[in-house]
C-alpha cells in the first residue's frame, strides 16, 4: 500500500520542504559520481556509526575524527534510488501541510530536531554497531507525526497493486500513519532479538523521530495555527 497524495490542500508553496528535497537529490547525484571506494568512505565519515560515539578507542583506531556533524549529514545521504525516492515522496506528501502550519523556518528547525533525535535513538539502541546508518527517514517520521496530530481526519489516497492492476482507495491518515508506526516499533523489537531478520533498517530511529515529532510539534506552530485541523473531503 503506497501513498499517492493526501486530501488536505496546502495554503502556501512549501519552500522549506522542497529545499530539503533539492539538497537531498543534489547530494545523491554527487554520490552517484563517486568511485565505490570514495562512496563507502563518505558513508562511514558522514553517516551515523554508533560505535564512533560510544567506543572512542575504536573510533581513534579506525581514524574517525571527533565530530558530531554526522547527526546532521546522515540525513542527506541515501543508499540507493528506492531509498531516496521513497523518503522524498513521503516528505513531499506530508511536509507541505506541516510547513503550512509552522512556516518555513520553524519547519526546518523541527525537521532537524526530529532527525537528530532519531539519530540519538539509533545510537542508543545500537551502541556497538559499526555499520553506518544513512537517510532522512527519522526526520520524516517526525513530520508524519506532526501531520497526523494536526490533520487527524485527513485521508491518504493510496494504491495497492493486485498483480498488474493498481487499486486506488482512500484510507484515514490516522490509520495509515498509526499502522506505519506500529510496524516500525515491532520491527525495532524484532531487530533487538534478531538483527539479521530485519535487513539492517534503523527502525528505532524511525520510532525516535516519530515520538519526538509527536511531543514537540506544537512548539513550532505559527500562532495563527492554533485552530481546528482541516478535514478531508467525505468519501
Amino acid at each position: 500500500m503506497f501513498p499517492i497524495r493526501d486530501t488536505i490542500p496546502r495554503r502556501h508553496f512549501p519552500v522549506a520542504t522542497w529545499a530539503v528535497i533539492a539538497v537531498n537529490v543534489y547530494v545523491f547525484v554527487r554520490e552517484l559520481f563517486l568511485s565505490p571506494q570514495a562512496a563507502e568512505r563518505a558513508m562511514f565519515l558522514f553517516g551515523l556509526v554508533p560505535a564512533r560515539f560510544l567506543h572512542p578507542a575504536w573510533a581513534v583506531e579506525h581514524g574517525y575524527p571527533h565530530s558530531y556533524l554526522p547527526f546532521i549529514t546522515t540525513m542527506f545521504l541515501h543508499g540507493g534510488w528506492l531509498h531516496i525516492i521513497g523518503n522524498m515522496w513521503f516528505l513531499a506528501i506530508f511536509g507541505d501541510n506541516v510547513e503550512d502550519r509552522m512556516g518555513p523556518f520553524r519547519f526546518l528547525v523541527f525537521y532537524f530536531v526530529c532527525g537528530i533525535a532519531a539519530g540519538i535513538t539509533h545510537v542508543i539502541t545500537n551502541p556497538s554497531s559499526t555499520v553506518p546508518a544513512v537517510g532522512a527517514s527519522g526526520a520524516i517520521a517526525g513530520v508524519m507525526a506532526a501531520y497526523v496530530a494536526l490533520f487527524p481526519r485527513a485521508r491518504i489516497v493510496a494504491v495497492f497493486p493486485i498483480f498488474f492492476w493498481p487499486l486506488f482507495f482512500q484510507v484515514p491518515a490516522l490509520l495509515y500513519i498509526g499502522l506505519w508506526f506500529v510496524m516500525q516499533f515491532f520491527s525495532g523489537v524484532a531487530a533487538i532479538a534478531s538483527p539479521q531478520a530485519v535487513g539492517g533498517i534503523a527502525f528505532w530511529a524511525h520510532v525516535g523521530g516519530f515520538v519526538t515529532g509527536l511531543l514537540t510539534f506544537w512548539i513550532f506552530l505559527r500562532p495563527q495555527s492554533a485552530q481546528p485541523a482541516a478535514v478531508g473531503p467525505p468519501l
